[in-house]
């Protein structure tokens, strides 16, 4: 049994960040303060003050390698790390930062504990209500006090998700929309307001936190080819969530297909 970092103190060091780097440059970026690191990829200066801050509370709590989204665009080796024994933090400072580069609240701050290649915690964080979901592997997830809970057997004319729309799935769920941010995703998906995701852009720092929250509560997800879900960055392939199995397969057919 591997020791770990007290999920309270990981929690409250979160919190700190955005406190301390994120919120205060909310709705209040100058244009000298966003920037184009890549086509269509914006960075600010919230994402790399909030990552460094991370970088330097989290390693002082559990020391272990980092791997993080400012510093991997950076020095791209740095994903090695996940592949090799030993405990790693990832971090997505400001997950959503085209959402709160134009103000827009649905942002948040993702980190993650893996360890020997698996994720065995997850935070997800909402700065504007200041709201975490946390998980530890094989101890469900909660949000405060209240452990969450995955709800299946739901019809898909009942469900709503987020995934390239297409005219098959379209016709037979309720709602397919994008919020342009992974935690907003992965927490409306363990709170039940959203049902199921699909994505293609398999970057650590969007999706180590999220699927294990999403399993913890109950949820069901798995690769296109049917294996599980890997904290490593991934290419040609894909990544599906859903309430159970059975709407699994339902919601593959109809989205890949």
């Amino acid at each position: 049994m591997i020791d770990l970092p007290d999920i309270h103190a990981v929690t409250a060091l979160i919190r700190q960040a955005a406190e301390a780097e994120i919120l205060p440059r909310y709705q209040c970026l100058a244009w000298a303060d966003i920037r184009e690191k890549g086509p269509g990829q914006l960075v600010t200066d919230a994402d790399v003050e909030a990552e460094r801050l991370l970088t330097r509370t989290l390693t002082a709590l559990y020391p272990a390698e980092v791997v993080g989204e400012e510093s991997v665009s950076d020095d791209a080796g740095l994903l090695a790390a996940l592949e090799r024994p030993g405990p790693v933090w990832v971090i997505d400072p400001v997950d959503g930062t085209a959402n709160f580069a134009a103000g827009n609240p649905r942002f948040g701050v993702i980190v993650a504990l893996v360890v020997d290649g698996v994720t065995v915690m997850g935070w997800i964080h909402d700065p504007i209500p200041n709201q975490t979901v946390t998980a530890i592997l094989g101890q469900g997830s909660w949000l405060n006090d209240e452990r969450l809970n995955v709800t299946d057997g739901i019809p898909l004319a009942a469900m709503h998700g987020a995934s390239k729309r297409s005219r098959a799935l379209v016709d037979r769920v309720a709602r397919v929309a994008r919020q342009g941010s992974a935690a907003h995703d992965y927490l409306d998906l363990a709170q039940g307001k959203l049902h199921f995701a699909h994505y293609r852009q398999l970057m650590p720092w969007d999706h180590a936190a999220g699927v294990l929250i999403h399993a913890e509560a109950g949820g069901f997800s798995a690769m296109s080819n049917g294996t599980a879900y890997r904290p490593v960055a991934q290419k040609g392939t894909a990544l599906l969530l859903a309430p159970g199995r059975r709407s699994w397969d339902e919601l593959k057919g109809l989205i890949e297909g």
